[in-house]
C-alpha cells in the first residue's frame, strides 16, 4: 500500500502558495490514475457487468480451486500483484485480479468503495468453467488485506484468507479531506452506507502517515463499529506482517486480529511475522534487486530483509492455500 502521504505535502504546500482555492482543489482533486497492466501471456482482460480484472485460469483437467486477489492503495492492476497472480496460477489456483479503485470505471480516490464490488467478482470466479465453487479464497495485502479480512466476514463460504499487512479495523477513506480535516467517508460501504470506520488522529510525521493511524488506533475503544468481526469468519486465516513497517502498524493490527479471535474462540490465525521486512514483507520473490529497493524506499525494511520475508512466506503462503483449498475428503 504506497499511501499518499505526498497528498498532506502538497496541501502543506498549497496552504502557503495558493491561498483557500487552491487548499480545496488539493483536497478534492482525483489522484493521478494508476498503472493497469496487460495481463500477460496467460490470462485475460476480463471488463464486463462492473468487473475490471485480468483473469488467470489454471491449466490441466479436472476442478481447480480459485482465488480473488487484490492489491493495495496503488489502485489499478499493478505489476507487483500480476506476479502473484502468475505464480499463483503457476501452482494449480485459477486467479481474479481485480481492480477496486483507481481504475477505469471504479472510484478514483479510495473512499466509500462498494464491498458488493468483492461480491461480484467472487460470484463471478464461482461461476466460470473448471473452478471448483466450494474451494475459494482470498489474497491481498495492504488496503486489500483489509478488503479481504472484511469481505471473508461477510461473504460466506471463503475457506482460505491470506493477507499481508493487513488492518484489524476499517478506516476512513483515503482522501485529503479525511487525513486534514476529520472523517468524512469510510474505505468501504455495502448497500450505499458507508461501513462503520476508524478516523485517522494526529498529523503525518516526517516519515508519513504512520502517527494517523496509531494515534487512531488510540480512540478504538470509542469507536468498537470500526473493528472487524474476524470471528465472523469461519474459514482459515494466514497473516503477514513486517516488524520494520514504516506506513502503518500492520503487526500490532496483526496481534489486535489473532487477540479477538482468541477472545471471541474463533479459530487462531496462522501468523507469518519478519523482523527486518516492512510493507514490502508480502508478494511473489522479488524479480530483482531494484524491486527490493523500490519497496523498502516507501515501506521500510532492509532491502535484504523484505526479499528474505518474501522468499520465505510466499511458499508458505502457497502451501496453506493448497492445503485449505484441497478437494473434500469423500464420506
Amino acid at each position: 500500500m504506497k499511501l499518499r502521504w505526498k497528498i498532506v505535502l502538497g496541501v502543506l504546500g498549497t496552504l502557503v502558495v495558493g491561498g483557500g482555492g487552491g487548499f480545496a482543489y488539493m483536497l478534492t482533486a482525483d489522484p493521478k490514475p494508476a498503472t493497469v497492466v496487460e495481463a500477460g501471456p496467460t490470462g485475460q482482460r476480463i471488463a464486463a457487468d462492473g468487473i475490471l480484472a485480468n483473469f488467470y485460469p489454471a491449466g490441466g483437467p479436472g476442478l481447480h480451486p480459485a482465488i480473488l486477489l487484490l492489491g493495495g492503495s496503488e489502485g489499478g492492476l499493478g505489476k507487483d500483484v500480476r506476479a502473484q497472480a502468475v505464480a499463483l496460477q503457476a501452482e494449480g489456483f485459477t486467479t481474479l485480479h481485480l481492480a477496486y479503485h483507481n481504475a477505469p470505471g471504479k472510484s478514483a480516490k479510495l473512499k466509500n468503495i462498494p464491498l458488493e464490488d468483492f461480491y461480484k467478482g467472487l460470484d463471478w470466479l464461482k461461476q466460470q468453467p473448471g473452478v471448483d465453487p466450494g474451494r475459494i479464497g482470498i489474497v491481498g495485502y495492504s488496503k486489500g488485506g483489509e478488503a479481504g479480512l472484511l469481505v471473508a466476514t461477510r461473504y460466506p463460504g471463503l475457506r482460505a484468507a491470506a493477507l499481508g499487512m493487513p488492518s484489524s479495523v476499517v478506516w476512513d477513506g483515503m482522501t485529503g479531506e479525511n487525513y486534514m480535516l476529520g472523517s468524512f467517508s469510510s474505505s468501504w460501504s455495502e448497500k450505499g452506507e458507508p461501513v462503520p470506520h476508524l478516523a485517522y488522529k494526529g498529523r503525518p510525521g516526517s516519515d508519513g502517515l504512520m502517527p494517523v493511524f496509531v494515534n487512531g488506533l488510540e480512540e478504538l475503544d470509542q469507536n468498537p463499529a470500526a473493528i472487524i468481526p474476524v470471528e465472523a469468519y469461519k474459514g482459515k486465516l494466514l497473516l503477514v506482517c513486517g516488524e520494520a513497517e514504516k506506513l502503518w502498524p500492520s503487526c500490532p493490527m496483526t496481534d489486535q486480529i489473532v487477540a479477538r479471535a482468541k477472545a471471541k474462540g474463533a479459530a487462531a490465525p496462522l501468523v507469518l511475522r519478519y523482523k527486518d521486512a516492512g510493507h514490502g514483507v508480502m508478494g511473489a520473490p522479488f524479480a530483482d534487486a531494484a524491486d527490493a529497493k523500490r519497496w523498502t524506499g516507501f515501506g521500510g525494511g532492509t532491502p535484504e530483509g523484505n526479499a528474505a520475508a518474501r522468499a520465505d512466506s510466499w511458499p508458505k503462503i502457497v502451501a496453506f492455500l493448497k492445503a485449505e483449498l484441497a478437494p473434500a475428503t469423500p464420506g
